[in-house]
């Protein structure tokens, strides 16, 4: 069962789906995703949307052995990329290919098995 829509993450998520993701900005430059109503590193409310980069880098990454019961009998690799101003955490999906720190990847949006959606990457190398 897909929980109740959760402005703002749910709004990035369609955004990252129709590959026009983005971030928010403040006038001093500090990036962060949405949901916010100020930057959390100066408290500024005045915040603008911007385009996301289309691709990020690997920063550090884990496979999870043990996973949580939404993802049964999977081994999710979970991820944190470096996209600029954000860093987006997520699920790597279809790794035909080695992963390592460095490595590029693409934001698209996953589904767990009880439909629940989040944030996921793909390797740039797999278009």
């Amino acid at each position: 069962m897909r929980e109740p829509r959760e402005e703002g993450y749910d709004d990035l998520l369609d955004a990252l789906e129709s590959d026009t993701g983005y971030y928010l900005s403040c006038p001093a430059g500090h990036g962060s995703l949405p949901p916010r109503r100020v930057c959390p590193r100066c408290g500024d409310d005045e915040l603008s949307e911007e385009t996301l980069p289309a691709r990020g880098t690997v920063v550090t990454f884990t496979e999870v052995a043990v996973p949580a019961p939404a993802f049964a009998g999977q081994t999710p690799v979970v991820l944190i990329a470096d996209f600029g101003p954000v860093r987006l955490t997520g699920e790597l999906q279809d790794c035909s290919d080695v992963l390592e720190v460095g490595s590029e990847v693409i934001p698209t949006v996953v589904s767990s098995s009880g439909g629940n959606r989040h944030v996921g990457f793909r390797l740039a190398s797999e278009g």
